[in-house]
């Protein structure tokens, strides 16, 4: 058994990295409410936005390539927007969605000759290329507290031109969807081309949504009262014209759809980071109380042992 001092000195040290965890828990805290606000007030405006592409993908007969439509499908190259944190100590949330893009793209790999850039927000997402090899394209910065959707207007815009010139011919985010504190669901998402076909959880729209800040009207669900039809049955009028409107209003529809996978990674780092750094400070405290133990039996052996010395001393002594 070690001896009482390296007992204490390691107790010490246990203490001092609890007070850390024990910060790092509160400041996550603190910033975990700021982004769960921020979701909350931006889900429904989100999934509605969504689902006015929708509408027009399936409504319109304007031919227009960032609806899916006037443009050859090569299906040669997909780009996906991965979202990570700059910095670790958040549990399983990065290895999370890294492993989830992954799967993702070896579950559609059934089309060959695909080849796969990312685009990574966030300094953990470069750890695709080390994990996987996969080439990484572009690298932006994260804030940890997003507040406006400017943040995303650099990314926005390099994913628009890269599709339109062609040089990919799927674009996809991958982030982690917030569905409370203890809970985030990695998910993969297909922004362009806009497909209202496609059915696929991971890849297609919306879908059925059992998250907390959202309008059951507004995100694309199927119930009885709605066929697939009834839904999308709208009708537009634009001034000055289909195109020109589109124009203008698509890439700003996307940039939502960034904005909100922004906002949603963010409340789901937060909430991350606060559960893992609670747990480590459990842990450090039941450390704390085991070397507590482990001490006070150092101790009382040592004890023991002095009074054992003393009465042999003195009984020899007597002799």
């Amino acid at each position: 058994m070690s001896n009482t001092k390296d007992i204490q000195r390691r107790i010490k040290s246990v203490n001092n990295t609890k007070k850390i965890t024990k910060a790092m828990e509160m400041v996550a805290a603190a910033k975990m409410r700021r982004a769960i606000e921020a979701v909350l007030k931006t889900r429904t405006y989100a999934n509605l936005s969504w689902e006015t592409v929708l509408n027009l993908s399936h409504s319109l007969n304007v031919r227009h390539p960032l609806l899916g439509k006037g443009r050859e499908k090569s299906k040669k190259r997909v780009a996906i927007i991965l979202i990570t944190s700059n910095r670790g100590l958040c549990g399983g949330y990065n290895s999370n969605i890294i492993n989830k893009a992954h799967n993702s793209i070896k579950k559609h790999q059934s089309l060959e000759g695909i080849e796969t850039d990312f685009i990574v927000v966030g300094k953990q997402g470069s750890k695709i290329h080390r994990y996987f090899g996969y080439n990484v394209q572009a690298e932006f910065p994260k804030e940890d507290i997003i507040s406006e959707v400017k943040e995303v207007y650099a990314v926005s815009k390099m994913i628009i031109d890269d599709f339109l010139s062609g040089k990919y011919d799927k674009i996809m985010v991958a982030y982690t969807d917030y569905v409370n504190a203890s809970k985030q669901i990695p998910r993969v998402k297909q922004l362009l081309p806009v497909d209202v076909d496609a059915e696929d959880k991971d890849l297609g729209v919306v879908g059925s949504d059992t998250r907390i800040g959202i309008d059951k009207d507004f995100v694309g669900e199927k119930s009885d009262k709605h066929t697939k039809d009834e839904k999308y049955n709208y009708e537009y009028t634009f001034e000055p014209s289909p195109r020109e409107v589109l124009d203008e209003m698509i890439p700003r529809l996307i940039e939502v759809q960034l904005f909100q996978a922004l906002l949603e990674a963010n409340a789901s780092e937060h909430s991350a980071r606060m559960t893992a750094m609670h747990q480590a400070n459990d842990a450090a405290g039941e450390l704390v109380e085991n070397l507590t133990l482990y001490y006070n039996k150092a101790r009382q052996a040592a004890i023991t042992n002095e009074i054992a010395e003393i009465a042999a001393g003195a009984e020899a002594l007597s002799d």
